[in-house]
C-alpha cells in the first residue's frame, strides 16, 4: 500500500454512503462526506507548504472537522499532534518548540495569545472552532474533495502524543503507522467489532483512548459513531437506544449509575461497555452488573503503547484486573532494580513488547534509552502482578510506591481496605515525607453522598487488615480527588498539598 494508515482505515471507505458520524442533532455524516472534508483539508495543508513528516499541533474542541483533520494528516503524511484543550499557553509553547511544529491550530479565542508564540517559533497559525468555523475550513473549501495520498510506510511517524508530564517536562511519544494499525486490528477481533456496530463516543479526541482506540477501531470495522462533544448523562441516555457499544472512563459509569433511568431496559440492546484510562473500582463493576446485567470490560493501555491487555470478550471479566496480554503483545513482571522476571503472583514492574509499542520519545534519546530496552521491551513504570489465573492486576505507578522505614508499600493494597469501609466512596493513598521513616502513609478519603466516615473505625479496620508499617498515619477527607481530563487521580497534586504534614520544626 502507498500509505498503510490512510488506505487501511480511511481510503477503503471511499465512495461509501454508509453513516460514519451521527451528530447530536441526529444528522449523519457519511464516510464519503467525511473523506471529502479530510481531502480538502489535506489539500490546504499541502498548499500551505506542509510536507510528509512535518508536524501539525492542534489544540481544538472536538468536532467532525477536528476528526477530519486527523484523517487529512494521515493522507498528507503530516504527523498529527493533538493537544489537551486544558493546556495553558506556557505548556503549548513548550509543545510547539519541542515538536518543531510547522502549523499550530487553535480556536479563534486563543489566536491572539498563540499567534506571537507561533511567529517566534516559525510556525504558521490557523483556527478551527467547535462549530466548524475558522480559517482552516474556510481555506480548505478552495480545494477539491480528492487528494493524492502521500506515500508513507508502516515505520513512518503518524502521531506525536505528549505524556502528562507529572514528574517533569512532557515527553512526545512517537507513534508509527504500524503502532496504530496493529492495535486497531487486534481490538476489532478481540472485541468483536463489525460494520453493524454503533459506538457511543463521548471521549475527547486529543487522547489515545478517544482517538486511536475508539475512532480507529470503528474505522477498521466500518461501523458508525454517535459523536457527542463531551460526556453528558442526559445526552448519553438520549442516544443510548441507537448504540451497540460504548467506551468510557470510570467516571462515566459512576455518573450513569447515579441516574435511575440507567437500568437493564435502557441497556438491553447494548453488547459491550469498555473502561480504561483510570482504574475501575470493583464496587462500580459490581453495581454496574447488578443494575444492567452487563459486565464492563476493563483493559490497560498507555500513551506509548495504545492497548496492552484486555479482559476477555468471551469469558470472565474479573473486577480489579485488566485481563490478559492482547495477541501480539508480550507482557512480563520484572524486578525494578534488576530487570529480571519475577514469579507469578509477585508484584513488580510491568514491561511490554509488540508492534503496539512506540518508537521512542521525540528528541529525547537518553529518556528513550532509559525506558525502551534494546530488546524492544518498554518499561511502563506501572507496578502489577499476574494472579493465579493469569489475569494482570495493576497495583499502581512506580512513582507512587511508598517506601517507609525500608518497607515497600503499594498504595492499591491500602486503598482496597479504605474503599471497603462504610461511608467511603473512594480513596487515594500517598506517601509523604516523615522525619523518622523517610516516608509514611496518608489516606485521602472521599465520602459517599450524605455520609461522614468514622475515621477511628476506619483506622481500626486498617489495623486489623494490614501490617503495621502499612497503616495510614493520617486520614484526610476531601469532597473529591483531583483528576486529569481522562479521570486519572493526580496523586502528585495530593503529595504537593499534603507533603508537609509531618515536617519537623
Amino acid at each position: 500500500m502507498a500509505n498503510p494508515l490512510y488506505d487501511t482505515l480511511f481510503g477503503r471507505h471511499a465512495g461509501s454512503d454508509a453513516p460514519f458520524l451521527i451528530l447530536p442533532d441526529g444528522n449523519a455524516l457519511s464516510y464519503a462526506g467525511f473523506l471529502a472534508m479530510a481531502a480538502r483539508i489535506a489539500g490546504h495543508l499541502a498548499a500551505s507548504g506542509l510536507r510528509p513528516g512535518d508536524r501539525l499541533a492542534a489544540q481544538i474542541a472536538k468536532s467532525p472537522e477536528a476528526l477530519a483533520l486527523y484523517a487529512a494528516c494521515a493522507q498528507a503524511g503530516v504527523v498529527f499532534l493533538p493537544l489537551n484543550t486544558g493546556y495553558t499557553p506556557n505548556e503549548v509553547t513548550y509543545f510547539l518548540e519541542n515538536s518543531g511544529a510547522s502549523l499550530a491550530l487553535c480556536e479563534d479565542a486563543a489566536r491572539d495569545t498563540l499567534a506571537p508564540i507561533a511567529a517566534r517559533l516559525g510556525a504558521q497559525i490557523a483556527t478551527l472552532n467547535a462549530d466548524g468555523s475558522g480559517t482552516l475550513m474556510e481555506d480548505a473549501e478552495a480545494h477539491p474533495g480528492t487528494f493524492d495520498t502521500a506515500e508513507r510506510s508502516e515505520d513512518d511517524l503518524a502521531a506525536l502524543l505528549y505524556t502528562s508530564g507529572t514528574t517533569g517536562r512532557s515527553k512526545g511519544a512517537m507513534l508509527s503507522q504500524r503502532n496504530l494499525l496493529s492495535n486497531a486490528d487486534v481490538l476489532v477481533r478481540e472485541w468483536r467489532f463489525t460494520a453493524g456496530d454503533v459506538l457511543l463516543h463521548c471521549l475527547p479526541i486529543f487522547h489515545t483512548h478517544g482517538l486511536f482506540v475508539a475512532t480507529n477501531v470503528t474505522l477498521a470495522a466500518g461501523g458508525a459513531m454517535i459523536f457527542l462533544p463531551r460526556f453528558d448523562v442526559d445526552a448519553v441516555m438520549h442516544h443510548l437506544p441507537d448504540a451497540t457499544t460504548m467506551m468510557g472512563v470510570p467516571t462515566f459509569y459512576t455518573r450513569l449509575l447515579d441516574d435511575a433511568r440507567f437500568d437493564k431496559a435502557a441497556t438491553r440492546h447494548m453488547r459491550l461497555f469498555t473502561s480504561g484510562s483510570a482504574p475501575l473500582l470493583a464496587e462500580t463493576h459490581a453495581q454496574f452488573r447488578a443494575r444492567t446485567g452487563h459486565a464492563i470490560l476493563e483493559r490497560y493501555g498507555m500513551t506509548e503503547t495504545n492497548m496492552n491487555t484486555s479482559n476477555p470478550y468471551d469469558g470472565e471479566r474479573r473486577a480489579g484486573t485488566v485481563g490478559f496480554a492482547l495477541p501480539g503483545v508480550e507482557l512480563k513482571i520484572c524486578d525494578p532494580a534488576t530487570g529480571q522476571g519475577l514469579p507469578q503472583g509477585e508484584v513488580g514492574q510491568i514491561e511490554v513488547r509488540g508492534d503496539n509499542v512506540f518508537q521512542g520519545y521525540w528528541q529525547m534519546p537518553e529518556k528513550t534509552a532509559e525506558e525502551l530496552r534494546e530488546d524492544g521491551f518498554f518499561i511502563t513504570g506501572d507496578l502489577g502482578l499476574i494472579d493465579e489465573r493469569g489475569y494482570v492486576q495493576i497495583v499502581g505507578r512506580g512513582k507512587d510506591l511508598i517506601i517507609s522505614g525500608g518497607y515497600n508499600i503499594y498504595p492499591k493494597e491500602v486503598e482496597l481496605v479504605l474503599d471497603a469501609q462504610p461511608g467511603v466512596l473512594e480513596s487515594a493513598v500517598i506517601g509523604v515525607p516523615h522525619p523518622d521513616f523517610g516516608e509514611t502513609v496518608v489516606g485521602v478519603l472521599v465520602p459517599e453522598p450524605g455520609a461522614s466516615p468514622d475515621e477511628d473505625a476506619i483506622m481500626a479496620a486498617a489495623a486489623e487488615a494490614l501490617a503495621r508499617f502499612k497503616h495510614p498515619r493520617k486520614l484526610i477527607v476531601l469532597d473529591a480527588l483531583p483528576r486529569n481530563t481522562m479521570g486519572k487521580v493526580q496523586k502528585n497534586i495530593l503529595r504537593d498539598r499534603f507533603g508537609g504534614l509531618f515536617a519537623s520544626g
